[in-house]
């Protein structure tokens, strides 16, 4: 998880212009931060899709709109990317619950709290979930998520 942690602080600069003069500090994420207060920041989006609620705390989204890291949490859900790509380029850490990604030939891949995956923009299958938490580093080509 320390890794995680300097990686998404260490990518946190890119996209900040060296021009700028305004002072551009790393964005920390710390363990106490991690086990909850963090979604209860003023910042949070907080979204309801039928009986799943999802909250998400942007830590930094880069100038360019094309990167962007923080926390996720959601409840129960299903997601289909059968039809079209996953659209971003994204590495997850999970801290809790667990999902379940069935790619096109059927291939799961089951995570849990302490796994770490990374989803190509052009991966496609399923997404299932009873809920989790996780970090998030996403690349978006276009800048305008999935």
């Amino acid at each position: 998880m320390r890794i995680a942690l300097s990686l998404i602080s260490a990518v946190a600069a890119i996209g900040f212009g060296a021009a700028s003069a305004e002072v551009i500090h790393p964005h920390k994420i710390s363990k106490g931060d991690a086990a909850g207060p963090i979604f209860s920041q003023p910042n949070v989006v907080k979204e309801s899709h039928g009986a799943n609620t999802t909250l998400d705390n942007i830590v930094m989204k880069s100038s360019d709109q094309k990167f962007e890291s923080g926390m996720y949490k959601s409840g129960p859900s299903h997601f289909d990317a059968t039809k079209r790509d996953y659209g971003v380029d994204e590495f997850m850490l999970f801290t809790s619950g667990s999902v379940t990604l069935t790619s096109l030939d059927g291939t799961v891949t089951r995570l849990e709290a302490g796994d770490a995956v990374i989803l190509p923009a052009e991966w496609r299958g399923k997404w299932d979930t009873e809920g989790y938490t996780k970090y998030y580093v996403i690349y978006s080509r276009t800048g305008k998520g999935m």
